[in-house]
């Protein structure tokens, strides 16, 4: 079975994109279809613009949904079985797999990243990368921290990105080192994204999702929260509103996958970043870029 998988924020580079806008007209004109809807032209800074200009989550988070969607859209044997999206990733693959359309998807993107970014105002946050240990010993190390400070995202196995107060991931960060990780690093991010920090997030996002008019999707779409498939909108959308506050089960989710059949990753977007965390779960599974 094909499973296909699509990249979240830090996949981003300069450049990305402009070889589908120069060489596919119907790639250009959904370029220039994103611009308008945006309101500014997201297309200069993706393919000339500054690092730290990409950078911004009001900027990264389109730009990655972009590259992701339009790039599915130009394939021609884009016939999923299954599909799942790190993160942001999740809305690129609801578009590409037709539960929600372009223009929506780009919407609440939007509206998610803006939201996102405002809720990184309020409270100094950030996240940090802990390799080397146990999800389970990540998760008593945060549960002693008297600051928030929670699992945001189960990549692979030993490597976990916490999230928190800053003065939280610093100690959390502290201890996980005197533990034994062999790194524990902190994120160049702006904000505790997947915990409980985002909440205003969550609470602005939640009525543009419930009013968008989703779709059944063409294949199951394993979701971040429960690493189950879905393919009813209501529960979509309910995963979609959850998701801002709980963690990414990546881990968990291609592990689902792989059990529930599927035999080769094609991951959709910029980088590599996703089928190398599947190769830590299973190096002889096939993972190839769209």
């Amino acid at each position: 079975m094909k499973a296909y998988v699509f990249p979240g924020q830090g996949a981003q580079f300069v450049g990305m994109g402009k070889d589908l806008y120069d060489q596919n007209p119907r790639a250009k004109e959904l370029f220039e279809q994103a611009n308008e809807i945006l309101g500014f032209r997201i297309t200069d800074l993706m393919f000339e613009g500054e690092d730290e200009d990409l950078k911004q989550t009001r900027v990264t988070q389109p730009a990655i949904f972009l590259h992701s969607v339009i790039l599915a859209s130009t394939l021609d044997n884009f016939r999923p079985d299954m599909v799942a999206g790190h993160s942001l990733g999740e809305f690129s693959a609801l578009v590409a797999n037709k539960a929600l359309s372009f223009e929506d998807g780009l919407s609440l993107v939007f509206k998610r990243a803006m939201a996102m970014q405002k809720a990184c105002e309020i409270q100094s946050s950030t996240m940090a990368a802990i390799i080397g240990m146990e999800d389970s010993q990540v998760e008593q190390v945060c549960k002693e921290i008297d600051e928030i400070v929670v699992a945001a995202n189960y990549n692979s196995p030993g490597q976990i990105v916490i999230s928190g107060s800053l003065p939280g991931i610093d100690a959390a960060v502290e201890k996980l080192s005197a533990l034994g990780a062999k790194r524990a690093l902190k994120l160049p991010v702006g904000g505790a994204f997947h915990s409980p920090l985002m909440e205003p997030a969550r609470v602005e996002l939640e009525a543009a999702i419930q009013a968008a008019p989703f779709a059944n999707p063409i294949c199951p779409v394993y979701q971040n929260v429960n690493a189950h498939p879905s393919s009813e909108p209501a529960n979509i959308k309910a995963n979609l509103v959850s998701q801002l506050t709980s963690p990414v089960r990546w881990t968990q989710t291609i592990q689902q996958m792989i059990a529930d059949g599927a035999t080769s990753f094609t991951e959709v977007g910029p980088g590599k970043v996703l089928q190398g965390l599947i190769k830590k779960l299973d190096r002889g599974m096939e993972t190839q870029s769209a």
